[in-house]
């Protein structure tokens, strides 16, 4: 026990941040040697924990020893080389120790009063955003817009919705029905759930169809906007993707956008993953038409090196985001919020309380440097583009859809059921981890590229491995 109780002494916490920074080495270092699925069976983890919590404190050495017995064993490896499930959530050196000084610190960044150097730095951050992705000037913090980091894009929709929403109908806006929201069909559940939250009627999601490469079709758009308009409805925003979760497919943003500005609808602009392959030049493509946008974001915990939870989220125009967010009680009264000179991040998303999440994203930043990052997206990008082109050669597989960045969506031709087959006995054999969708009916293999430390030799190992499992299936079909 320390000398003021029960509190861990500053030499205690010293040994062991020591002993858990060396843990947390070691495993990252040893992380690619472990089975990357989970080799539990539901239950098994709860069964090896005490039934009720001690009654006096234990040594830290027995806590971590319980991280290697049980919590270690129960966990899925997403920072393995060889996970290629989901997403990309690639953490790194720079983004954990960040992610430590901010648990260190303990600020609350709600107001600009609680912390000035948690708001000024996130502000400051978001600016960076905009320069290294080539962003619209627009969604800097010195002009009518500016960017926050919100926990994941699933909020920034919800928050694009509400300001949305305020704009057309003001502080009557959640009792007054007829608005509508448009997506398409291949967009991310977010939207529909943020729909929900918010008090939209189901009906009022208008699921888009799509074109031969699964994008939007801004044709269908506009003839489902104008029939609600026939109908007396009105639409209130359009969420489009660039890099949808099934296939990455990446909607018309400049022709959508168009269509949102003639309209006068809310344009929403979620890139969650493919946002971060815009740090190179040659790919800012994904981003045509963005300067027509109301709003957009991307995950820096998706692709940047960044540990969950980080998104970027952006507005053109903050008031009515602001507008449709700010209630002040007494308590959260202060000078500086009162001059209407700093920035109330409070405002900017569904909770009150916020961490200090941009010192992780300033130390990922720094320590890469414009160049580090680029370097790495390209060269996730290029072995992507090595098994998309291994796929198109091999007469026993093919691509499932475009793979235009460091997705690619494979299945065998021999059907479905080798397919599926193929993906759930190499995650059961923990030598890899995939995840799959359907496409157009199909059973589709997703081969995500782009954790910290995959390099060519793991894709190509992955290749084999699907094609020598392929003929186990089929040799015992």
């Amino acid at each position: 026990m320390s000398s003021d109780g029960y509190h861990m002494s500053s030499a205690a916490f010293r040994r062991h941040g020591h002993d858990l920074v060396d843990w947390i080495a070691d495993y990252l270092d040893g992380v690619e040697q472990r089975p990357v699925r989970a080799q539990v069976r539901p239950g098994e983890v709860r069964a090896q924990l005490p039934t009720a919590p001690p009654t006096k404190g234990e040594p830290f050495e027995d806590m971590l020893a319980d991280v290697d017995r049980v919590i270690v064993p129960g966990l899925t490896h997403w920072q393995s080389p060889n996970f290629f499930g989901y997403f990309p959530a690639n953490t790194s050196g720079p983004s954990i120790l960040g992610e430590l000084l901010s648990a260190g610190l303990g600020v609350q960044g709600m107001l600009w009063a609680t912390s000035p150097a948690a708001t000024e730095l996130e502000t400051h951050v978001l600016d960076w955003v905009v320069d290294l992705l080539g962003l619209p000037e627009r969604f800097r913090s010195d002009g009518p817009g500016g960017g926050v980091i919100q926990d994941s894009a699933s909020s920034a929709v919800l928050c694009a919705l509400l300001a949305a929403r305020h704009r057309v109908r003001g502080d009557a806006g959640h009792q007054a029905p007829g608005l509508n929201i448009y997506t398409s069909h291949e967009a991310h559940s977010s939207v529909t759930k943020a729909a929900r939250i918010a008090g939209f009627p189901a009906d009022a999601v208008r699921l888009i169809d799509t074109d031969d490469h699964h994008a939007m079709d801004p044709d269908a758009l506009g003839r489902t906007v104008a029939a609600d308009r026939g109908a007396g409805l009105t639409p209130c925003m359009v969420v489009a993707t660039v890099g949808t979760t099934g296939t990455n497919a990446i909607d018309p943003v400049r022709a959508i956008g168009e269509l949102c500005r003639r309209e006068g609808v809310w344009l929403h602009v979620d890139a969650a993953m493919s946002g971060t392959a815009a740090v190179c030049e040659e790919l800012r493509w994904i981003h045509d038409g963005l300067e027509l946008a109301d709003s957009y974001c991307f995950n820096p915990h998706k692709w940047m090196f960044t540990n969950f939870d980080c998104d970027c989220f952006y507005v053109a125009d903050r008031e009515p985001l602001i507008e449709a967010m700010s209630i002040l009680p007494e308590y959260l009264r202060n000078t500086a919020t009162a001059s209407g000179d700093v920035i109330d991040y409070r405002d900017w998303q569904v909770p009150l309380g916020r961490r200090f999440r941009a010192l992780k994203l300033w130390f990922v930043i720094r320590h890469y440097g414009v160049e580090g990052l680029r370097h790495h997206v390209r060269a996730h990008i290029e072995m992507a583009q090595a098994l998309a082109g291994w796929v198109t050669a091999d007469a026993d597989w093919e691509l499932a859809a475009p793979a235009p960045l460091n997705l690619v969506c494979l299945r065998h031709r021999a059907g479905d059921a080798v397919t599926q087959g193929v993906m759930e006995r190499l995650n059961d054999s923990g030598d890899v981890f995939l995840t799959h969708t359907r496409v157009d009916g199909r059973y589709v293999i997703r081969v995500s590229v782009g954790q910290t430390h995959t390099a060519t030799r793991h894709v190509q190992r992955l290749w084999d491995l699907l094609r020598r499992t392929a003929d186990e299936v089929q040799g015992t079909a």
